[in-house]
């Protein structure tokens, strides 16, 4: 099986524990992971491998304070980033206008870079899902033919 690197952008720690969840899950149908709940661009493992991000959105579209350097260091990379394979789930509030635009922004970040996404973003309304963490281990299995 594959190795994931769980890349976290959380304020208030709920992302953290949906991550922690995809971890559990990634880990229990085979694939090996590593945690990086503040995510540092030169440490994360970026040849031949994936990254399951998981956001929430700060503000007025924002990336979490704890990962706003990884995404400068991303976006100011000359490195050759075309054999990572990417997912990545968005957490938010759909009453808002910013609803998980910082994960459909890193979306159009990682695909300029020459990233391939694995699967369709998957967005989590924390305003009306009543388990977020059991709604990401489903997505993970639902698509667990496509990952590598």
């Amino acid at each position: 099986m594959s190795t994931y690197q769980i890349i976290v952008g959380s304020m208030l720690g709920g992302t953290e524990y949906v991550a922690e969840a995809c971890e559990e899950q990634l880990n229990a149908l085979g694939h090996q992971t590593q945690l990086h709940l503040t995510p540092n661009f030169e440490e994360i493992e970026n040849k031949n491998t994936n990254w399951l991000i998981c956001t929430s959105t700060h503000g007025a579209g924002d990336y979490p304070d704890n990962i706003q350097n990884f995404v400068l260091d991303l976006e100011n990379s000359s490195q050759d980033l075309t054999s990572i394979n990417y997912m990545i789930i968005g957490i938010g509030d759909r009453n808002y206008d910013t609803y998980c635009l910082a994960a459909k922004k890193i979306d159009k970040l990682l695909n300029s870079k020459g990233c391939k996404t694995i699967t369709t973003i998957k967005l989590l309304d924390m305003s009306q899902d009543i388990d977020p963490e059991d709604l990401a281990q489903c997505w993970i299995t639902e698509n667990k033919d496509l990952l590598q």
